[in-house]
């Protein structure tokens, strides 16, 4: 196994000392974990942030290996972190990206629209910009899966009616791909519903 790809960093986990283990969302490969060498040290940590847009080399000497990855920033998300309602948004559809998607099975589609969520929560003046793009996202996520999620989809300027739609799609999630390690992941989510609950009305 070897290839160089753009990639979406979705979560790293301390592994040793030094290193960490990123899950990597790819084009082709899907879904990633693989060892990065010294990704809690001073260079490479601003790189691993769950959202960041990275180039990665991943290599591994078989398909039963863990690959070591070595990544590249392309785009940092680092500056949204201290905005309270980006961060949220960003932290839950990487962990939940992280959590549910297989390992090395493609979801092109998923990529496409992963990238631009984030950039999306990044760029859009308010949340109202990328509510729906959020929940379009999880509906996807959900379809690619196998889960049917009988979801209409609510007028940008009805809020409450977003917000009940992601009160509907979080329990399609929790019931589904998340439903033996929700409690974790769908806190991540509950932040996120009480921050987007404030700018109701």
């Amino acid at each position: 196994m070897h290839f160089r790809a753009p990639a979406i960093v979705c979560a790293t986990h301390a592994h040793g000392e030094t290193a960490v283990i990123a899950r990597l969302l790819t084009v082709e490969h899907g879904l990633v974990a693989a060892y990065v060498a010294g990704g809690r040290g001073r260079h490479l940590r601003p790189v691993l942030i769950p959202g960041n847009a990275v180039e990665a080399e991943v290599r591994a000497k078989s398909e039963n290996q863990l690959p070591f990855a070595r990544v590249e920033l392309m785009q940092s998300r680092g500056p949204w972190l201290t905005e309270p309602l980006p961060a949220a948004a960003i932290s839950w559809v990487t962990a939940l990206t992280a959590t549910a998607l297989p390992e090395r099975h493609p979801y092109p589609a998923l990529y496409e629209a992963l990238s631009g969520l984030v950039e999306a929560i990044c760029v859009a003046p308010s949340a109202r910009g990328w509510a729906l793009p959020l929940l379009s996202y999880e509906v996807l996520l959900l379809r690619d899966l196998g889960y049917g999620v009988p979801v209409g989809r609510p007028e940008q300027s009805d809020w409450p009616a977003i917000l009940d739609a992601f009160d509907r799609i979080g329990r399609e999630l929790a019931r589904y791909p998340l439903a033996d390690r929700r409690r974790d992941v769908m806190a991540a989510r509950d932040l996120l519903r009480e921050r987007l609950k404030r700018i109701e009305g």
